[in-house]
């Protein structure tokens, strides 16, 4: 399947399952919006799963990736998808997720997955589910960068074009997407 007929597919698909219009609800963000998108109805699907990671992967070969990462719990499905795709091309891209919280056992790890020793001084792509106004991820490459580890292009399933690209930029980061919000609002 080409690149177009994917993103027509999934476009389809996250218009069917993870898209809605009418009554407010609260995003991450704090904001209020007539308009919703609920990502893991589509992330929940071995077909959708699967569009999210070939065309993210397609992104990531745009410039330097040494890991794939993204916050807990939005990113997971995604990171974990787009490593076992880039194993299956020939290219494989370990992973990383970032939780919101250390956990208060074991490792007590914020960031999981690869090992963070080894990425120091590489670059990582982060990738979310929905942007908004860029603040969720932030938390993720503020983490990462923290530990050494270069964060300049975050890549996300549906921006809703209120306001991350511009405050991404403003932290050097380049943000892309495969949809947006105006692929769906009537």
């Amino acid at each position: 399947m080409q690149s177009a007929d994917k993103l027509a597919r999934l476009k389809e698909i996250v218009r069917e399952r993870s898209f809605s219009e009418g009554e407010a609800k609260t995003l991450a963000s704090g904001r209020t919006s007539s308009f919703y998108f609920n990502m893991k109805m589509t992330m929940s699907q071995p077909e959708g799963l699967v569009l999210i990671a070939d065309l993210m992967l397609e992104k990531l070969a745009e410039g330097p990736c040494d890991v794939v990462g993204g916050l807990a719990m939005g990113a997971v499905p995604i990171v974990n998808v787009i490593s076992m795709r880039s194993f299956q091309t020939g290219a494989p891209v370990p992973l990383i997720w970032i939780r919101k919280e250390a956990k208060e056992h074991g490792t007590q790890a914020t960031i999981e997955g690869e090992n963070i020793a080894n990425l120091v001084g590489k670059t990582a792509v982060m990738v979310e589910d929905v942007t908004t106004t860029g603040g969720s991820v932030m938390k993720a490459i503020d983490a990462v960068r923290a530990q050494g580890v270069t964060v300049d292009r975050v890549i996300t399933i549906v921006d809703r074009l209120e306001g991350a690209d511009a405050a991404l930029k403003e932290k050097g980061l380049t943000l892309s997407c495969l949809l947006d919000a105006d692929d769906f609002r009537t």
